[in-house]
């Protein structure tokens, strides 16, 4: 049985998904920014 991709619950058992938050992917981001940042700083 095929699932749309983009659906929030699941059709077989009524299990909802999460998604990630646009805070979760800004911290991510940030994360990932101020690691290359410290790196680039021991480098040079």
């Amino acid at each position: 049985m095929e699932v749309d991709a983009r659906s929030k619950t699941c059709p077989i058992c009524g299990y909802e998904f999460t998604g990630v938050g646009m805070g979760l992917k800004a911290v991510a981001i940030l994360l990932v920014l101020l690691f290359l940042y410290l790196i680039f700083l021991r480098l040079f």
